[in-house]
């Protein structure tokens, strides 16, 4: 069993080493525009002075996203870098690959907060440490998403964290020790304006905190006591958050209001208070209307069931869910028998046999997400937790290993590499380019026209918004004709000599720039790229021409 252990935990070393090592590699895989567009590229303009792309999430207009996350994660990584630059502690601190890993390697960082919480939570819900910190850093879940800049990985975070909170310590007597109520209530109220779906995820340790309170105090005082603590932290957060957020969306107002109005402090805070900003009820407010959810793409309301939890977690997702099941129809058939016997409603023990709370705690967000229209992989993010506590517990074998394995493997190196993995790469081939010597000695003028690849996060080429002379253009899924006339609009428009234009295209696509009448001088192959938007033919993948079509193509437009 000694043995087992130090197997056990050299291999937990070796995967958390990947975890890091990936990371500032980096992973070329883009999962999904979110990981930009909700904090480092809107912090890169914000900071850094640099040509980004603003979401509408982050526009004063329509102030959906709190900036206080986006602030402490990607600003201060930001403002380091810049702070060095500023200081000559080096000369060239920030480049595409400094402004991608940075924001990365503190999320990285941030992601074992999960190890500690699995390690801490685990003699609580009575599962093997080793064997879910195994499950847990061995998941292509850790490795790839928690190591990315979402908003999801926070929101997995602070689910751990609250899990922490709740879950007490058994003390000598055969009463729990309830935690700080302060804590709770601060962790549920950031957790609600990073992402407002954070309640599905709070409910259950909140209802389970609640009646570890109830059970194990005797006052009414003392219980009031409780939830007044929790509320007024809750309240005082809420109120940091909603200051930062209205000084930074009206912040243009506030300078107006001190420049030209002379504004007393009553008169600041007056307006100030009608411009108050509560980015959670705007996020509530456009999620909750269906037309809206349905320009981002409607799913079936099972989709988190049936296809999104197996695709994040394999076989531990199928295996839950039999569970679930199971437990299901023996409390169903508990509750038979009590009516029969007229007697007191059972109840669900938490240390009982398969830890019937745990798939509580994974089931009733997953059923309250499924609730929306809209539905993505990574809104589940947060389950992992309770998914391997319950998995890893000592009287649940961990079968299927080699499956495991197997689809990890396969998830990591599709979601870590392959998927839309030229784009960065990309980016960071044209920033080098573009920042040459030959390019600073001689100003000249770039057009980055991309299609049907993912929103290219304009800060990764560094460009600073004083600079006039990149111009991109995205072009997203566009047809074959709005392409083509594009295209030959700006062939027909190159005329000065120290222009260049580049058109980004999936090797899946190339065929189409063909039909568009224009020639090309370069061509660079970046791979690997996988566009499951434009995917590969299998016919013409196993016809020899498999790397062009695993490929992302930078053509530079001939004179």
């Amino acid at each position: 069993r000694a043995a087992a252990a130090m197997v056990a935990r050299a291999l937990w070393a070796l995967l958390a080493a990947l975890r890091a090592g990936w990371c500032l590699l980096p992973q070329s895989g883009y999962l999904h525009p979110d990981e930009f567009f909700q904090a480092p590229e809107v912090m890169a303009g914000d900071i850094l002075n640099l040509q980004v792309y603003y979401p509408w999430e982050f526009l004063s207009s329509s102030p959906c996203r709190t900036v206080v996350f986006p602030l402490m994660t990607s600003g201060v990584m930001y403002w380091v870098i810049k702070s060095l630059q500023q200081l000559d502690v080096c000369s060239s601190c920030i480049n595409s690959y400094t402004l991608l890993v940075c924001p990365r390697l503190l999320f990285t960082i941030f992601s074992f907060i999960l190890d500690y919480t699995v390690y801490r939570l685990a003699p609580f819900w009575g599962a093997d440490p080793w064997k879910a910190l195994i499950l847990l850093a061995g998941s292509y879940v850790t490795l790839v998403f928690y190591t990315r800049t979402f908003t999801n990985t926070l929101e997995g975070l602070l689910f751990a964290l609250l899990m922490v909170l709740v879950s007490s310590r058994k003390s000598s007597c055969s009463s729990a020790e309830p935690t700080s109520s302060s804590l709770i209530g601060v962790i549920t109220t950031a957790g609600f304006f990073n992402r407002p779906t954070f309640l599905a995820f709070a409910l259950m340790p909140l209802l389970f905190w609640a009646s570890l309170i109830v059970d194990s105090q005797k006052s009414i005082k003392t219980l009031i006591n409780h939830f007044l603590k929790l509320i007024l932290c809750a309240c005082f957060t809420a109120i940091v958050f909603i200051t930062a957020d209205t000084f930074y969306f009206t912040s243009v107002s506030l300078d107006n209001l001190y420049s030209t109005n002379k504004s007393s402090l009553i008169d600041v805070i007056a307006q100030l208070h009608e411009k108050m900003v509560v980015t959670p009820f705007n996020f509530l407010s456009y999620n909750l209307n269906p037309h809206n959810l349905a320009l981002h793409g409607s799913h079936p309301r099972v989709t988190h069931f049936t296809i999104n939890g197996v695709m994040l977690f394999g076989i531990l997702h199928i295996l839950a869910i039999g569970a679930g099941f199971k437990m299901l129809k023996k409390y169903v058939h508990q509750l038979m028998l009590v009516r029969w016997c007229y007697r007191g409603p059972p109840g669900l023990s938490v240390h009982s046999e398969g830890s019937p709370t745990l798939l509580l705690f994974y089931f009733v967000p997953l059923a309250f997400l499924s609730l929306f229209s809209h539905q993505e992989p990574r809104f589940l993010i947060p389950l992992i937790l309770p998914l391997v506590l319950f998995s890893a517990s000592p009287n649940r074998a961990v079968k299927w290993k080699l499956l495991l394995v197997l689809f990890n493997l396969l998830g990591a190196l599709l979601f870590g590499c392959l998927h839309q993995g030229g784009l960065i790469p990309c980016l960071f081939h044209l920033e080098q380019l573009i920042h040459s010597p030959a390019s600073s000695s001689h100003p000249q003028h770039y057009t980055l026209l991309f299609a049907h690849t993912y929103m290219p996060p304009r800060s990764l080429l560094n460009i600073k918004k004083t600079d006039r002379y990149v111009e991109v253009i995205d072009m997203a899924g566009s047809g074959e004709e709005t392409l083509c006339q594009a295209v030959e609009q700006r062939a027909s428009n190159f005329t000065c000599s120290d222009c260049h234009i580049f058109i980004i295209i999936p090797g899946t696509v190339r065929a189409t720039i063909t039909k568009c009448g224009v020639s090309f001088r370069n061509e660079t192959l970046i791979f690997p790229h996988l566009s499951m938007e434009d995917p590969p033919q299998i016919p013409v993948l196993s016809g020899g021409n498999w790397r062009s079509q695993l490929g992302l193509y930078i053509l530079e437009l001939n004179r």
